[in-house]
C-alpha cells in the first residue's frame, strides 16, 4: 500500500466521500448549456446488474420505456461506479443527439457523467431519475442539479423533495409491478406452519434499518398475539451483516419470540413472489419511504397490506386499499448517519394501532380477502406499458419521436 494510499484510507469516511464527489464534480463533463429537443434514442445509464433497489429501478425504467414501443440503449455503471459485482465497463452510446437518463442519486450524477465521457454526453438531453427517503434532501445531492436538464421521480414524495425554485423541471414517473411470477415454495419449504396467520415484512438490512423499522412490526405483532403459535411473523431480510447497531436491536427484541422468523438470506424475485403469496398480510411500519416496492407487488399480487400512512407508498395506496397506521412525525436520524439530515424528520408509526390492524385482518377473513381485492385493483394500472408511456410524455417523447422539449 502507498504512503498516500494510506494517507487516504486514514481520513473520515464522510471526508474520504466529499473528496471523491467534489473531484468528480470539477473533472465531469457538463451537459449543454442550451437545452437540446426532446429526441431519440434513449438511454438509461444506471446499475443494471446491482441486487439493490437503484438496480431494480434501472432494469425496470428501461423494460417499460421499451413495453412503450422505444428501444433503449443500457448503460452498465454497475462495475465503473462499485455498486455491484465486477464487470465490464459500460458500453457507451452513440455520440450525437438524443435523450440520457441517469438512474442515480444526486451526488453520483457527477460521477456517472464522467464514466460516459464527453462524447458519449455531448448534444444530448440530459434527465436524472432520483429516489430519496426523506422531504428534505441531503446537501451532497446539490451537485447533481448542475448535470442535468430535468429530474424523473419515482413518486410524488420524491419529487416534492427534489423540486426547488429556479432548478430543473422535475416529474414524477412511478415505475411499473410486473406480472407476479410466484416460485412453486410452499411454506414446509421454509418451516413455516401450514394453517398460520402469516405476516410478512420484507427488507434489506444494508439499507438503513432503522427507516424500514422491522422493530416496530416485532412490537405489534407481539402486542397483538403474544407467543400464539398459529400467528407468525416472518422478517425476510439479507445483507445482515451490514445492519451493526441496529441489526442488534431487531434480534434483541425479537429474541425468545417462538412464533417470529427471520428469512436471512438473497432469494430471486420469482422466490420472493413465492413468499408473498404465502403469506396473509404484508406489513410495512416503515419511517419513510420513497416509493415502497414491496407493499406495491404484494397488492398486485393480492394481500392486504397494512403500512404507515405517509411517505411515497402514498401515491398507490388509500384508506380503502390498504389499513394505514397513523404516526407521528419526528427527527429523521439512523447510526450510519445516512438519513440524519439536520431539519429533516420521518414518521413513528403508531404500535398499538398497527397491532389492532393485525388483530382485525387476522380474526376477519372476508375483510381481509376484500381489502386484498382493493388494493389489486388499486395498483392494477402500474403496468409496464402505461408506466412506459408516462415516462415517454415526461422527457417529451410521447410520439415516440423528436420533438421540441
Amino acid at each position: 500500500m502507498s504512503a498516500l494510499h494510506r494517507l487516504w484510507r486514514l481520513l473520515p469516511p464522510h471526508l474520504r466521500r466529499e473528496a471523491l464527489f467534489s473531484l468528480m464534480a470539477a473533472i465531469a463533463p457538463r451537459p449543454a448549456a442550451a437545452v437540446p429537443e426532446a429526441s431519440l434514442p434513449i438511454t438509461v445509464a444506471g446499475y443494471f446488474r446491482a441486487p439493490s433497489g437503484l438496480g431494480e429501478g434501472t432494469r425496470r425504467l428501461a423494460d417499460m420505456l421499451e413495453a412503450a414501443g422505444v428501444p433503449v440503449h443500457r448503460a452498465d455503471l454497475t462495475a465503473v461506479m462499485r455498486q455491484g459485482p465486477p464487470g465490464p465497463p459500460p458500453e457507451l452510446p452513440a455520440d450525437g443527439p438524443g435523450t440520457l437518463i441517469l438512474h442515480v442519486n444526486g451526488p453520483m450524477v457527477p460521477w456517472s457523467m464522467r464514466a460516459l465521457g464527453r462524447r458519449a454526453v455531448a448534444g444530448k438531453r440530459v434527465f436524472a431519475f432520483w429516489n430519496w427517503e426523506l422531504p428534505k434532501l441531503a446537501a451532497d445531492w446539490d451537485r447533481g442539479y448542475r448535470f442535468v436538464h430535468g429530474i424523473l421521480a419515482s413518486s410524488d414524495f420524491v419529487a416534492d423533495a427534489v423540486r426547488r425554485p429556479g432548478g430543473p423541471p422535475v416529474a414524477t414517473v412511478p415505475y411499473y409491478i410486473p406480472d407476479p411470477e410466484p416460485a412453486s415454495i410452499t411454506r414446509a419449504d421454509l418451516g413455516l406452519p401450514e394453517h398460520a396467520f402469516l405476516a410478512l415484512s420484507i427488507f434489506d438490512a444494508s439499507s438503513s434499518v432503522e427507516r424500514k423499522n422491522p422493530v416496530a412490526a416485532i412490537r405489534a405483532h407481539r402486542q397483538a398475539f403474544g407467543d400464539r403459535a398459529d400467528r407468525v411473523l416472518v422478517l425476510k431480510t439479507y445483507k445482515t451483516g451490514m445492519g451493526g447497531a441496529a441489526w442488534a436491536e431487531v434480534l434483541a427484541e425479537a429474541a425468545g419470540a417462538p412464533n417470529i422468523r427471520i428469512l436471512d438470506r438473497e432469494m430471486s424475485r420469482q422466490e420472493v413472489w413465492g413468499l408473498i403469496r404465502l403469506s396473509d398480510v404484508f406489513v410495512s411500519l416503515h419511517r419513510s419511504e420513497g416509493i415502497g416496492l414491496s407493499p406495491a407487488e404484494s397488492m398486485r399480487l393480492g394481500r392486504p397490506v397494512i403500512a404507515t400512512g405517509w411517505s411515497g407508498n402514498m401515491d398507490f395506496m388509500d384508506a380503502a386499499s390498504a389499513m394505514l397506521v397513523g404516526y407521528r412525525l419526528i427527527p429523521a436520524q439512523d447510526l450510519r448517519g445516512t438519513y440524519s439530515v439536520p431539519g429533516a424528520v420521518w414518521a413513528e408509526p403508531d404500535v398499538a394501532e398497527a397491532a389492532a390492524c393485525l388483530t382485525t385482518l387476522a380474526e376477519d377473513p372476508v375483510r381481509r380477502l376484500a381489502l386484498a381485492e382493493a388494493g389489486r385493483r388499486r395498483v392494477a394500472h402500474l403496468t409496464a406499458p402505461l408506466c412506459g408511456r408516462h415516462a415517454l410524455e415526461a422527457l417529451g417523447l410521447a410520439g415516440g419521436g423528436s420533438r421540441p422539449g
